[in-house]
């Protein structure tokens, strides 16, 4: 997770560096924090994904192993 963090925080920075260069209401400036919000967006769905626990690990690993056999009624 801390790989998109050092992304978001390089990608900051050359936000704030081309707004400085070419304006705070130029397209450049726009299509940069954009870049910014998109990582941010991603590195919020990668904190929701829900970790498989240890059960769930050992089945995807021994699908057929007695502990992950479902019944359907």
């Amino acid at each position: 997770m801390s790989n998109i963090e050092q992304k978001i925080e390089q990608e900051r920075d050359q936000a704030r560096a081309v707004c400085e260069v070419s304006g705070e209401n130029s397209g450049e400036c726009a299509a940069a924090w954009d870049a910014v919000e998109e990582l941010q967006a991603e590195a919020s769905h990668q904190r929701e994904v829900k970790q498989k626990n240890s059960l769930e690990q050992y089945c995807d690993a021994n699908p057929e192993a007695v502990e992950c056999r479902v019944y359907d009624n």
